[in-house]
């Protein structure tokens, strides 16, 4: 048996921020957020989208298209750094909840912008594992909900949104083939919330307001996002036997323009094997690679037997990508 996507769904909020409205409320220009990132605009939830609305609204979209009922799903897996709640209930509790099925299992995973490519090769386990046979992987964020308003470095660059996948049992010849997960644990100060866990609660009165928003070290992210953009691609390749003259096209976590550029011409890849988004999204983390293959979807990019490479990349500091035949 092979296992694999059946199907991809998503759902942005429909308020659109560009770079000029940004730039009325941030210290920003258009043709500086443009020429840094790549990004154009953003979507921001309003209060009532929270993180498990979105995540649900995106696998009503993904069964629907794959012909499938709520009933007919085993397993529910989110991918989140922005639950609706700090620790718990899972935000996949939530998805559950609200598509009123029974009691089937479900958990999150908090691997940042890396989360999709671990929630795909979870899935996949689940499947061959005889545990369950129709899983549903989503990746889904609200990352305005930590984003500092006043730090031009970050705020022009989160947006919020959620994609997911069906998986199931595919034809042999297709599916997910192979996965490489990755961690540096030793960055973990590059990217992350400083304040509200058990090592640095929250004290009222003390803690500093910016603590309480996502912190970014640009530079130092940038240099581990390039770098890990090659070994996961060179890796995924070598391990199955690939040239980059095999691969349709590789979807990247939509962090920065810039990033994928230099990565390109390092791995000596045509940028337009790359499939890129983000002028339209922003970043938004663990939603990023499945609205982008939703996307290439809906376009009709995505035919059967295409050999399409993820790349994930963020806080952890993690990093993967997955090999998939569509």
């Amino acid at each position: 048996m092979t296992a694999g996507i059946i199907s991809v769904g998503s759902y942005v909020p429909a308020k659109r921020v560009s770079n000029e409205e940004l730039s009325k409320t941030v210290d920003t220009s258009d043709e500086w957020i443009k020429s840094h990132t790549g990004i154009g605009n953003r979507h921001i939830a309003s209060d009532e989208e929270t993180c498990s609305y979105m995540a649900t609204e995106a696998a009503k979209d993904a069964l629907n298209k794959a012909g499938l009922t709520k009933e007919d799903l085993d397993f529910i897996i989110v991918a989140t750094i922005t639950p609706d709640y700090k620790d718990f209930p899972a935000t996949a509790n939530l998805v559950q909840r609200n598509l009123e099925i029974g009691n089937i299992g479900s958990f999150d995973i908090k691997a940042a912008c890396t989360g999709f490519a671990y929630g795909l090769e979870l899935g996949r386990g689940l499947i061959l594992g005889g545990t369950a046979k129709i899983v549903l992987v989503i990746g889904a964020e609200k990352l305005s909900a930590i984003t500092n308003w006043d730090d031009r470095g970050t705020a022009v660059l989160f947006g919020d949104g959620a994609g997911a996948a069906v998986m199931g049992s595919v034809d042999e010849g297709t599916g997910l083939v192979d996965s490489v997960l990755r961690t540096d644990g030793t960055g973990y100060d590059a990217l992350n919330m400083p304040t509200g866990g058990t090592a640095t609660p929250f004290i009222p009165g003390e803690t500093p307001k910016e603590d309480m928003y996502l912190y970014m070290d640009g530079q130092r992210v940038y240099n581990f996002a390039v770098k890990v953009n090659v070994d996961i691609v060179k890796e995924l390749m070598e391990r199955n036997d690939l040239t980059a003259d095999d691969i349709d096209y590789i979807v990247p976590h939509q962090a920065n323009y810039r990033i994928i550029l230099a990565a390109s011409r390092r791995s000596k890849i045509p940028l337009d094997k790359y499939y890129l988004n983000m002028e339209e999204y922003a970043n938004t983390s663990s939603a990023s690679i499945p609205l982008a293959l939703t996307e290439m979807d809906r376009k009709g990019l995505l035919k059967k037997g295409m050999k399409i490479l993820t790349v994930g990349f963020g806080g952890g500091l993690t990093y993967g990508g997955n090999y998939i035949i569509w």
